[in-house]
């Protein structure tokens, strides 16, 4: 009988590991995939995605689907948010369509994850996930959750005898102690410790959401991207400003496409700053000073602020204090 394949949703972390460990044991050939909604990892996160994805007996490969999450999901979810800006449900739903789309190409049967009933408090219980069964059109009945398969009723490659359900688990709820006693016995050493969830669930960047979509409905890919790094501002008249934090913030925004902001640029050593291109006088002022104040300038004197084809001469606050009720917290 030909070697059965399947796909799995692979986030890097541990319970995705131990869910392919358990199949790939099973002698079935599973393909990690990680669909990439814009906050997955840098290529090295994903290689190091890559290396724990082969430990657990899988080839591994990222799908960008950024524009089309973007586009299909954040802003108009079937089943809303949660706490901050996090559609998981249908973003899950989203995940698993996309991926259940793909069994053709790869020549594969059905699809696993590390889901764990219970785990998260939004997409995982039971109810949430007969939604995202329904978001995902598995009308076929072919995704698999190893890790608390026996919780649930059969699907195909279980009742089809793909897959030996007895071999499966039963884990349930938020606790860790069995995902970690077993990837001990597997002799995973490498894995990602427990998180707060993704950027959606934090109150910090829903709120950097929140606020761009208030000025401006038309959220690119980089606009998004954007609102992962810097210190984020609202000037008094309504432009924006984004400061970097440090070195590596700055390379991220400056390779950034960031069509409706201008950079505001200085001979001097320090963060880089942005500012809308539609500013007007008074915030372009304010923004270049607030820009200067984070660079290695000298206090009390002018200095030469570039901004598009504007040119100001201005001199930096006293205090980096004067940016703080601007900031988008």
């Amino acid at each position: 009988m030909k070697r059965k394949k399947c796909l799995a949703l692979f986030s890097g972390g541990l319970d995705s590991m131990l869910a392919i460990r358990l199949i790939s044991d099973q002698n079935i050939a599973v393909h990690a995939l990680n669909i990439d909604i814009g906050f997955g990892g840098d290529k090295d996160k994903f290689e190091l995605m890559k290396r724990r994805a082969a430990m657990a007996g899988a080839s591994f490969e990222v799908i960008n689907m950024r524009s089309k999450y973007l586009q299909d999901v954040l802003f108009s979810p079937k089943f809303g948010y949660g706490k901050q800006f996090n559609p998981c449900i249908d973003c899950h739903g989203f995940m698993f369509r996309t991926v259940i789309s793909m069994l053709e190409h790869y020549g594969a049967d059905f699809v696993i994850s590390g889901e764990v009933v219970g785990q998260r408090p939004m997409s995982q219980r039971n109810d949430a996930m007969v939604h995202v069964k329904n978001l995902a059109l598995d009308s076929n009945d072919i995704v698999l959750r190893p890790l608390c398969a026996k919780l649930l009723k059969p699907t195909k490659p279980e009742r089809e005898g793909w897959v030996d359900r007895e071999k499966l688990l039963g884990l349930n709820g938020r606790g860790r102690s069995p995902q970690l006693a077993l990837a001990k016995e597997f002799g995973f050493e490498d894995y990602e410790s427990p998180a707060g969830g993704c950027l959606y669930t934090m109150e910090s960047f829903s709120n950097r959401i929140r606020d761009f979509i208030k000025f401006d409905k038309e959220m690119s890919e980089d606009d998004l991207q954007s609102l992962r790094y810097g210190r984020h501002l609202r000037l008094p008249n309504g432009a924006k400003m984004i400061i970097g934090r440090d070195e590596s913030d700055n390379l991220a925004l400056e390779a950034l496409n960031l069509e409706k902001m201008n950079s505001i640029n200085f001979d001097l050593i320090g963060a880089h700053s942005f500012i809308s291109k539609d500013a007007n006088d008074d915030d372009l002022v304010l923004g270049a000073r607030l820009a200067l104040t984070y660079t290695k300038c000298e206090k009390g004197v002018k200095h030469t602020a570039t901004i598009g084809q504007k040119e100001l001469e201005i001199e930096p606050f006293e205090s980096k204090n004067a940016a703080a009720e601007f900031f988008i917290k």
